[in-house]
């Protein structure tokens, strides 16, 4: 309840400052060093927790820099793709003109060095959505297929080498193709978290009346498998297509934004909410790897709840620049 007030607050807050700031897209420089910022403070000083160090604990609380990151980061490419000039310093265009080095390559170089400190910090979840958010952007407005291609290879010479060199990626894969060969040891997550959704049926167990104690780590990762379990599949469907609806409407936000800046960054969060809730629903319910990401809105932690809070205060506060524009356009119209 404190973090969901905490997040409602930030939300009208972000709101309201995005709202009245219009540097937004000048700040460039900005997001990359506070990124790098926040991701050093993480390695020096973080806590491992559950095999991932990604938690700075302050008095007792601990906070996830890398779920603030993941807005730094959309701003980031937002920058990047409205200005691409402001990509490379003008002291380094001479030499990079001559290596034929372009925007599009300098903005690939930092969204890597990004995902390169989430692997360094065991981030694995984070690093394929910052990965995926970036691929897709890169779908959108890159021209280039072959640079497309380029880094599509990068990602998958990335995923057979962490298969071969990470044991923690090995075991993730095995047991999303087979949990049962060791169902007491490496499989019993997904294991529990099937069977939890088995036991549910199509109408539920009843609120309270499930075994959400059975499934590891059921207030973070397997938060939708006790949903389940106890609202049935139809109310596992029901939270799918809420979803689907958030989605919809963040899809809407950005066919209608004018300002370049704005639409990219409408389409980044929009991206970044689908992406994280089939990724961590499609890993409950072993139709791909399980990676350890919150479900938005729903599950546990603070640092999720707050943060995607503030990603949506600014589709907000984009939706509401472009519907004040429309407005003001159809008066001078009449």
């Amino acid at each position: 309840v404190m973090w969901f007030a905490a997040g409602t607050a930030l939300f009208l807050m972000t709101y309201i400052v995005y709202s009245r700031i219009k540097i937004w897209d000048r700040l460039l420089y900005f997001y990359i060093a506070a990124s790098f910022v926040l991701f050093l403070v993480t390695l020096l000083f973080g806590k491992n927790i559950r095999g991932s160090t990604n938690w700075i604990v302050i008095h007792g609380y601990s906070f996830q820099p890398s779920e603030l990151v993941k807005i730094l980061f959309i701003l980031f490419l937002a920058c990047g793709y409205s200005h691409p000039e402001d990509l490379i310093p003008w002291r380094l265009r001479p030499y990079l003109t001559r290596w034929k080095i372009g925007s599009n390559a300098v903005l690939a170089a930092i969204t890597f060095m990004n995902i390169g400190f989430l692997i360094l910090q065991q981030e694995w979840g984070t690093a394929v959505l910052f990965f995926l958010i970036y691929i897709i952007m890169l779908y959108v407005y890159e021209d280039n297929i072959r640079f497309l291609l380029v880094n599509a290879g990068i990602a998958v010479a990335g995923i057979l080498a962490g298969y071969i060199f990470v044991y923690h990626i090995r075991v993730r894969v095995d047991t999303w193709l087979n949990p049962w060969t060791d169902i007491a040891g490496k499989g019993y997550q997904i294991a529990q978290s099937l069977f939890a959704i088995g036991n549910g049926g199509f109408f539920g167990t009843g609120i309270g009346l499930g075994r959400p104690d059975l499934i590891p780590e059921v207030n973070t990762d397997f938060i939708f498998s006790a949903i389940c379990e106890e609202m049935g599949i139809f109310g596992g469907v029901a939270v799918v297509l809420l979803y689907f609806i958030l989605s919809y409407r963040g899809f809407k936000i950005v066919m209608t934004v004018r300002n370049n800046f704005e639409k990219t960054v409408a389409l980044g969060v929009t991206v970044m909410f689908g992406l994280q809730t089939f990724i961590i629903i499609g890993g409950v319910i072993k139709l791909i790897p399980l990676t350890g990401i919150t479900l938005p809105f729903i599950s546990y932690g603070g640092s999720s709840l707050t943060t995607s809070f503030i990603a949506l205060g600014i589709l907000q506060a984009i939706s509401g620049g472009a519907s004040s524009k429309e407005r003001s356009k159809a008066n001078e119209g009449k």
